[in-house]
């Protein structure tokens, strides 16, 4: 189980809302600890309704304010929305370069993105490609772009130096190593979560979050986790 809480940390994620559904418990328990941590949203989610009076950009706006507010229920202290199109989002390099540059901007010791090679859990979701887009970009970034002085030069012409980043903590993924205890941190998840306005009902979604919680502590005897495939690439050193 997770114990060490990072100085420094950066979320990668193709949505928002995304980190919420996901990571938003480990993220509470950090900040709460005194970890800095920074949100890199690729999308603004303006395609996500199908309701025929909402226009995407009136959307991206309705987004872009719920996750600040969910972010600001979990202490993230930043928050940055690079505005790529919803839906259509490809792991570009254009997209691992913007990803690149906020890693040696922040530079964080960890990284917390989705897995990119998931494509379907069990019987009753399809990954959406986007998320797969962001994960794919973000370890791509992580290495060897980040840390790697001539991969995007004109970084470096940018005052942005390499950055090694520690350790990277993939949600989702299907051979986990890592539980968080969130127990302490499931009612501010449920509360950021719940500030998607959006994008989710107040109460389904609360059991929504406990259920998954519960079902990720279980194999290690838990009554609320977040699993992650944690991989350190650097032992540390920046």
């Amino acid at each position: 189980m997770a114990s060490d809480t990072p100085k420094r940390a950066m979320v990668i994620v193709a949505h928002p809302d995304d980190a919420e559904f996901t990571m938003a418990g480990t993220v509470a328990r950090w900040a709460a600890a005194g970890c800095a941590v920074c949100y890199v949203v690729c999308t603004r989610g303006d395609r996500g309704s199908n309701d025929p009076n909402m226009t995407p950009w009136a959307l991206a706006r309705i987004r872009d304010a719920e996750q600040r507010e969910a972010a600001a229920i979990l202490g993230v202290q930043e928050v940055v929305i690079l505005g790529y199109p919803d839906g259509t989002l490809e792991p570009t390099l254009e997209l691992r370069r913007d990803l690149t540059r906020e890693i040696r901007r922040f530079r964080p010791e960890v990284v917390l993105t989705g897995d990119p090679t998931v494509r379907f859990y069990g019987d009753g979701y399809l990954n959406h490609p986007d998320h797969r887009a962001a994960a794919s970009a973000a370890l791509d970034a992580v290495f060897p772009s980040a840390e790697t002085r001539y991969i995007f030069p004109e970084l470096l012409a940018e005052g942005l130096e390499p950055h090694r980043v520690r350790s990277v903590y993939i949600h989702g993924a299907l051979e986990p190593n890592t539980w968080v205890d969130i127990a302490p941190a499931i009612e501010t998840k449920i509360r950021a979560l719940q500030a998607h306005r959006s994008q989710v009902e107040a109460a389904s979604v609360a059991a929504w979050v406990r259920h998954m919680a519960e079902q990720e502590g279980r194999p290690r005897g838990l009554s609320a986790a977040e699993a992650y495939r944690v991989i350190t690439i650097n032992g540390g050193e920046e």
